[in-house]
């Protein structure tokens, strides 16, 4: 049956356009090294929380998650008013951006970054200024501050950088913010934070007494493990959270999901030397790909980034054809997981396969 790719019905022409947000692929026998998730699965007492709230599936959940919101907010030192928890913290995120930005505004950010920002500034009619990231793969914050306008009312500050995995420094961030007017509201989204080992870094929970226009994003889908159960949370001023909730889909955040953050919470340190053994199997890979030849940054976020370029579609064939399903970005570069400890010999395989295959043919922009 012929389904036609054109709507009977009128739709904004501006989201037709927009192209559809793709998950990460698998590959049969294969490893998935595409959506930055966490490869251990549920820790037994995160699962059985989630398990125990089947036992209320015909009931709606707290909208609020109340319990979740005092836990956080005690963690970091906030009133719970200043907490919002919703599906992923990118659903925080749309909700802030709908909350801030409408027809005529502007959303700013770095770019190339995290694949959603694009789409959200469009959803609530707001345009998308877009500031090319250095060329070390970092954000030009000082370029992005000279991008301010008078119709800027958000910037987005991504830190580790997803898919390039640099960090934003603690000196950077405060010279940055210097320059920015105080009635604009800016979020540091942090989803990758706990992956971080450079201490150099900016933390943003410690930045919200000092700046009262920040928001600061985290979740529990990566470092936690809880991507099926898309819970994040976002932390910042009364008054914006107040207005990011009132753009939120009622009772989208589940039961299950609040049950599970909070017993992940609980057992945090196993959870944390997860996180570890995930960053020295990063570690290992990055030194592996120095070692190869290739200019990669240094890496905080739960992923590498391989500046393929013009190579970018015959790299990520190579890498599919060994099992690893990474994440393409054509036509700048590849972004890979830090999955299994069984990938990590098959990853730094094929990234030296990549090598001999690309040593002879001519580039405009060697990756080497």
């Amino acid at each position: 049956m012929d389904v036609p790719d054109t709507s009977p019905v009128k739709l904004r022409p501006e989201i037709v356009a927009l192209p559809a947000y793709r998950q990460g692929k698998t590959v049969e026998g294969g490893f998935k090294l595409s959506s930055n998730e966490n490869p251990f699965p549920p820790l037994d007492g995160v699962l059985k929380a989630a398990q125990d709230a089947a036992a209320v599936l015909h009931r709606y959940p707290n909208g609020h998650a109340p319990e979740l919101s005092e836990r956080l907010a005690e963690r970091h030192g906030v009133a719970p008013e200043q907490v919002i928890v919703g599906a992923g913290s990118v659903a925080v995120l749309a909700q802030l951006v709908i909350a801030a930005a409408g027809a005529g505004d502007e959303v700013l950010y770095s770019w190339r970054s995290f694949e959603a920002y694009p789409l959200l500034p469009v959803m609530s009619g707001a345009t998308s200024v877009k500031v090319p990231n250095r060329p070390d793969h970092g954000h030009d914050l000082p370029a992005m501050a000279r991008a301010i306008t008078g119709r800027t009312r958000l910037i987005i500050v991504c830190t580790p950088n997803n898919p390039t995995s640099t960090i934003v420094t603690e000196t950077e961030f405060a010279e940055f913010m210097a320059l920015v007017p105080d009635d604009l509201l800016v979020i540091l989204d942090e989803a990758y934070a706990e992956f971080v080992t450079d201490p150099n870094a900016v933390r943003g929970m410690p930045l919200l007494a000092r700046y009262p226009n920040l928001v600061v994003l985290r979740t529990f889908s990566k470092a936690y493990g809880l991507a099926g159960l898309r819970i994040g949370y976002g932390v910042g001023p009364v008054a914006v959270i107040d207005a990011a909730r009132s753009a939120s889909i009622p009772l989208s955040v589940t039961h299950h999901a609040q049950l599970a953050a909070m017993a992940s919470l609980d057992q945090e340190a196993e959870l944390l030397e997860r996180v570890e053994h995930i960053a020295t199997l990063r570690t290992t890979i990055w030194n592996g790909l120095l070692a190869q030849g290739w200019s990669v940054p240094e890496p905080q976020g739960n992923f590498v980034w391989l500046a393929t370029g013009e190579h970018t579609e015959a790299a990520a064939e190579i890498l599919l054809a060994n099992g690893i399903m990474a994440r393409p970005f054509h036509p700048e570069g590849i972004r890979i997981s830090i999955g299994e400890s069984e990938s990590v010999e098959k990853v730094l395989t094929s990234t030296q396969e990549i090598v001999e295959f690309l040593s002879n043919r001519p580039a405009t922009q060697p990756i080497l």
